[in-house]
């Protein structure tokens, strides 16, 4: 399911127009993002956990010249599911 099918499915679950749902869409994921910036994290209960998480700085290799490489440490965005979610997706 891309961005679009999305909205459709939100437009017909929601009875709100495919406008107005791409606008609740883009706004709940500019919250998050917003939230994730802050470093806080965003549970939605039942759902799961937005959060940040922090890669340390390591040695990699490229592939083409088989040199070592140096990777800068950074925030990487994690998803872990709620209970909900992960019994509906094992059904």
């Amino acid at each position: 399911m891309n961005k679009s099918e999305l909205i459709d499915a939100i437009a017909a679950g929601s009875k709100l127009t495919k406008a107005d749902s791409g606008k609740a869409l883009d706004a709940a994921i500019d919250a998050i993002s917003k939230s994730l910036k802050k470093g806080d994290s965003v549970t939605l209960v039942g759902f799961g956990t937005f959060s940040v998480g922090k890669r340390a700085a390591r040695t990699g290799r490229n592939p083409r010249t088989n040199q070592s490489i140096q990777i800068k440490a950074k925030k990487v965005a994690k998803f872990k599911a709620g209970a909900t979610l992960a019994a509906t997706v094992n059904k």
